[in-house]
């Protein structure tokens, strides 16, 4: 069982309120689900829209074919009624011009402006509509009431909502029956950048700031809305680059610190970057990726920062690079980061990208017995010679870290200049040649901890799918379909991008005939890694960059189309 939902309409029209409020009334059904945004960059009006899939079984990608189209507007109705299933519907308000449409027998014509009206709040008609959409699948009013006090905070409204959603179920008719699930009570409904922000304060953050900047700014508003539940800092900075040198600030003076923006914001950053090679400053940085290059499409999906970042800042540092694949690894992979970062005291990025932090899946609840928040802070004890040195050379090249003020009698000296190991500056060649190596030491070590991609699919494929953070799902979902068919493929997708982990790769190329990196960008950046780390090619690349995520579907029917 798997319906899919398409709401559509002009920004300012309620498509989101509407399909918060049926996905929470499905999620606390016990459907799984999988709902993505596609809007413009307005406040009002253009064509926005969201797709709801959900079913009996999780599911990892969106879809084209639709079961169910609610059209706020006519341009959704024009847009998006040849996706319809034969067996699909249209919910329209009778106030939409039916002359242009009355022949159409998938069109159901219901009065949810009338009835919104008649309740004395013309803001409950996608509460009238969610009623509707409730009786054509056959779903009664269990869980509704529970829904509507999570999203409408004041008593009354929510009554209103819930009156409206009964209301609503009078008018349509129920077309489907479906298959009660069971209670969800160890699932969660979360998207992207929720989860990222839930995964920071898991891992101990203290302390984040930003600029807001779509689509990374809802990690800052759900860290503003805990911060005081969960005592920690939540600053909004003047720009990205007072952004990411406050962080580093906060992390000198010992705050777990992250700061987070999308690409044109991480361009700002890149000299604070270096900033932070150089001083040995561990720091979390989030780059919620956004087509480019400039303002490009601020709302919209790609993959094309990750040959900026790996490079990212004048001069070389050590670094890391990780992607997130899911809402359930941006939780994981975060408290990792921070780790990691605390560790080896370098920069660590986090790529996710827009598709991903407005995505909504169901998945397992987050397991904090697996956490562990590893804070590497040096004590007085570890100062051996008596007096500190920041940057003392060590054998693993990792120099002791003390927080100033901490210990009595300590001076920190730390500087953006090269410098010697207590941190004074000097353009000494043999200093800057063992600062160099001991900073760069560090790459050696990471390559110890990266993780390896995530194998999916036959142990013995003659095709091998590549892809990274977001085309988890939808790869997953592909070679499903592929299998399906009979064909011998597997993917690999990548979390750990750099230091490029290569064993896997490397077993599953000697195994492979045929290579394809499945990325959303011009220029097939995971395959451009792969081959600069590795020499192994692709020999083919499924690529998409018109700022519109590629779904599974669409990947099964290129690889048939472009590959086999």
């Amino acid at each position: 069982m798997n319906y899919n939902i398409l709401i559509g309409g002009a920004a300012g029209q309620g498509i989101n309120t509407l399909s918060s409020l049926l996905e929470k009334i499905l999620h606390r059904k016990g459907y799984y689900l999988f709902s993505n945004m596609d809007y413009m960059s307005r406040v009002r009006g253009g064509h926005n829209f969201v797709q709801i899939r959900f079913g009996d079984e999780p599911i990892t990608s969106h879809h084209s074919a639709l079961d169910l189209v609610i059209a706020l507007d006519q341009e959704t109705l024009d847009l998006h009624q040849s996706r319809l299933k034969d067996t699909g519907v249209i919910f329209i308000d009778r106030s939409l011009n039916e002359s242009k449409t009355s022949d159409n027998k998938q069109l159901k014509t219901y009065d949810f402006k009338s009835v919104a009206k008649e309740l004395e709040n013309n803001r409950v008609e996608g509460s009238v509509t969610v009623g509707a959409v409730l009786k054509h699948f056959g779903l009664d009013l269990d869980y509704v009431k529970e829904s509507c006090d999570s999203i409408f905070k004041k008593v009354s409204i929510a009554q209103l909502n819930y009156t409206a959603i009964e209301k609503g179920m009078d008018l349509a008719e129920s077309l489907l029956t479906l298959n009660p699930m069971p209670n969800n009570q160890d699932k969660i409904l979360i998207n992207g950048n929720q989860a990222l922000a839930l995964g920071a304060l898991a891992g101990g953050l203290d302390y984040y700031v930003a600029y807001p900047m779509s689509p990374s700014t809802g990690i800052m508003t759900y860290l503003s809305s805990k911060q005081s539940e969960a005592g920690i800092v939540v600053e909004q900075a003047e720009d990205e680059i007072a952004a990411i040198n406050m962080a580093i600030g906060g992390a000198y003076a010992g705050a777990r610190s992250m700061t987070g923006t999308s690409g044109g914001g991480f361009s700002l950053m890149v000299e604070s970057l270096g900033l932070s090679g150089i001083m040995e400053i561990p720091l979390v940085v989030v780059d919620v990726q956004r087509p480019g290059p400039a303002t490009g499409l601020p709302t919209r999906t790609e993959q094309s920062d990750l040959s900026f970042v790996l490079t990212a800042s004048h001069g070389e540092i050590s670094r890391m690079i990780l992607s997130v694949k899911s809402a359930e690894d941006a939780f994981y992979a975060t408290v990792r980061a921070l780790n990691i970062a605390d560790k080896y005291q370098i920069p660590v990025i986090i790529l996710s990208d827009q598709f991903l932090a407005d995505t909504s899946q169901t998945i397992d609840a987050f397991n904090f017995d697996n956490i562990t928040i590893n804070r590497h802070i040096s004590k007085k004890e570890d100062i051996t010679e008596g007096t500190y040195k920041r940057y003392e050379m060590t054998e693993n090249g990792i120099s002791p870290r003390i927080i100033p003020g901490k210990i009595e009698g300590q001076v920190i000296l730390s500087d953006s200049d090269e410098h010697d190991e207590y941190g004074n500056i000097t353009e000494s060649a043999d200093v800057r040649i063992k600062q160099m190596n001991k900073r760069m030491q560090r790459l050696e070590m990471l390559k110890s901890v990266v993780e390896e991609p995530e194998h999916f699919g036959s142990e013995q494929p003659n095709l091998l799918l590549m892809g990274w953070g977001s085309m988890y799902g939808p790869l997953q979902e592909a070679v499903k379909m592929l299998q399906d068919d009979g064909y011998k493929v597997a993917s690999l997708v990548f979390g750990d991008l750099y230091p490029l982990p290569t064993k896997l790769l490397e077993k599953y190329h000697d195994k492979a005939n045929t290579l394809v990196n499945v990325e959303q960008n011009f220029t097939g950046q995971l395959g451009k890694l792969i081959r600069q780390e590795t020499g192994i090619h692709c020999q083919k690349s499924i690529l998409k960059y018109d700022g519109r995520q590629l779904s599974g579907e669409e990947i099964y029917n290129r690889v048939i189309k472009e590959v086999l």
